[in-house]
């Protein structure tokens, strides 16, 4: 099956006669003890051939075939070229799951040969740093270091490190490729320098399996169904986002302000998607903690069927003093909120300190809603709309006057600094307030909702929609139901967006995407999000995917390993 190079690739593959099997740290996926600690990326992945079949029929035409050309680039680089075959030469000794790395320094990247691209089309699909293939059949592998010696496709050297014997490619360019065996694993790397510091972490140094909570955080995640589990080591992660970045941030305040260790989760295939189930923790000596408010909404209840997209959380205060305290050393956050803050004053002449956030530590919810024609018949007087949506933020108010008090000073901005219409009117027989630009298009409304829920839409006229309650609720559809996540419960937000008729649509108004990415989003139907907070240390989300499904035109059927693993060979 050539789809799993792309995760497994183990292209030159080296073996020894005498291997023993040692046993890792209990319970730690395979292969982890192997990779060096400070490494971004890694990931567990199956070799089961029916799991990658089911990979196949995700997505549209368009993309699997983007997808089925750039696997077809990593497996002539890694394979073809080096006179290997995957069914032939690594299906039969290969074990269960294989791990991949991604080393996220500039040293262990290796430069593309003239002509080629290292990752084209679809995102994330390139060559691992590191490649770990665990052997259940040692006879089938003996095979392949006795096909070594013979190869003509390729030229192989040999060299030593600490003792342990490299076996290497030599080509005029520079991808040349590292093979060696440390216990009972073929590893593989495309950089020399990544052999060495895997070599090192052999031999004693930090691995990723001594991270701490990596072993026990990646066991509450695991499920005998998973396709792939994937950990991302943050504090390595921040230091490379802050390293390409255009601030100015100095490395020990990046590592003395980055609380979070690592964020792990599992991938799982269903019939019609990918769910993620996921964790993330603290580190062990990290003086920040996570508060744990976990208040499941009811406003998504009061959301209209046709919602398109919807963010809920339980407290937005909260949610915006994390933001603050985070940003002056997170490299990812792209305005500083001093700069949002000075942008409000600004614009609506609001303190967000002053006069927002102390009422805005109830729950709260913001979402798109379509503009359906009953709608966008305009108030007298005004210019049709020609937007296709608009904007619904409601909040449960902590303090009614409080809230009272920023609508008022908002009504005054709006009416004198930028003319709109401000009019108490009635709509659905409750008091609400108006603005109509002068220049026709966009309208705002807000109000009350029962229990002090404030609300406040913008853009196209879709307060109708809200108020007072709409009779087919968002929650109560069937689609809603079986994307978003019911666990974990009770949680601190969710996320739904339909994206077949949002982002793959122009009725909408919304701005265009980048082809590229755009090309990926046409394979998504809809995503739903549900996240909590277990305790002060860790947090956990599940994530569900509703994926485009066809089956490939060109996809074969993959036939049985050649050679079946005799459970005798294996080692205990």
């Amino acid at each position: 099956m050539t789809t799993v190079v792309v995760l497994i690739s183990g292209s030159v593959i080296a073996y020894s006669l005498f291997v023993q099997r040692n046993l890792w740290l209990e319970n730690a996926p395979v292969g982890a003890k192997l990779v060096p600690q400070d490494t971004l990326i890694t990931a567990s992945v199956s070799t089961d051939p029916d799991k990658w079949r089911q990979l196949q029929q995700y997505g549209t035409p368009t993309t699997q075939a983007t997808l089925s050309k750039q696997l077809a680039q990593l497996e002539k680089s890694l394979l073809t070229d080096n006179g290997y075959d995957y069914q032939k030469d690594i299906q039969p000794w290969v074990g269960e799951t294989v791990m991949i790395a991604y080393r996220g320094d500039s040293t262990s990247a290796p430069e593309t040969e003239p002509g080629q691209t290292s990752s084209v089309g679809l995102p994330f699909i390139k060559l691992p740093d590191l490649i770990l293939l665990p052997i259940d059949n040692p006879a089938q592998a003996r095979q392949i270091w006795d096909k070594t010696k013979s190869q003509k496709v390729t030229q192989f050297g040999e060299r030593s490190y600490r003792g342990v014997q490299i076996r290497q490619t030599q080509k005029s360019n520079s991808q040349n490729y590292s093979v060696a065996v440390l216990e009972s694993f073929v590893v593989v790397t495309s950089n020399p320098q990544t052999m060495n510091q895997v070599i090192d972490t052999y031999k004693g140094a930090a691995s990723v399996a001594a991270t701490p909570g990596y072993i026990e955080n990646l066991a509450k995640i695991d499920t005998a169904q998973g396709f792939a589990q994937v950990y991302l080591n943050l504090p390595v992660f921040t230091a490379t986002a802050a390293a390409n970045s255009t601030r100015e941030l100095l490395p020990e305040q990046i590592a003395e302000s980055q609380p979070q260790q690592g964020l792990a989760t599992t991938l799982s295939l269903e019939s019609d998607g990918i769910r993620f189930r996921g964790i993330s923790w603290l580190k062990p000596n990290s003086q920040n903690t996570y508060p744990v408010e976990n208040t499941s909404s009811r406003l998504p209840r009061r959301l209209p069927a046709n919602t398109r997209l919807m963010l809920s959380g339980s407290n937005l205060a909260q949610l915006w003093n994390s933001y603050a305290q985070n940003a002056p050393s997170n490299p990812l956050i792209p305005i500083p909120p001093a700069n949002l803050s000075a942008g409000v004053q600004t614009i609506l002449g609001l303190n967000v300190q002053e006069d927002l956030l102390p009422w805005m530590a109830g729950e709260w919810v913001i979402a798109l809603i379509p503009a359906t024609e009953d709608l966008l018949i305009p108030p007298e007087n005004q210019p049709p709309t020609t937007l296709g949506a608009g904007v619904a933020l409601m909040i449960l108010s902590s303090d009614r006057a409080g809230t009272e008090k920023a609508f008022q000073q908002l009504d005054q901005v709006m009416e004198t600094r930028y003319q709109f219409t401000v009019e108490n009117t009635q709509l659905n027989s409750q008091p609400v307030v108006q603005w109509i630009s002068p220049l026709g298009g966009v309208t705002a409304t807000h109000g009350w909702l029962e229990g002090n829920i404030a609300f406040l839409t913008f853009g196209a006229p879709i307060a109708n929609a809200i108020v007072p309650q709409p009779q087919a609720p968002l929650t109560q559809t069937p689609l809603f139901q079986q994307i978003v996540p019911t666990k974990p419960s009770p949680h601190n937000g969710q996320v739904f967006i339909e994206v077949e008729r949002t982002l793959n649509q122009d009725n909408l108004n919304l701005p265009q995407l980048p082809p590229q990415l755009n090309e990926m989003i046409q394979a998504i139907r809809a995503i739903g999000f549900t996240s909590a907070v277990e305790d002060q240390s860790e947090t956990r989300f599940d994530l569900f995917v509703k994926l485009k499904t066809i089956l490939p035109s060109n996809q074969v059927p993959v036939p049985p390993s050649p050679i079946p693993k005799n459970p005798e060979n294996r080692y205990d």
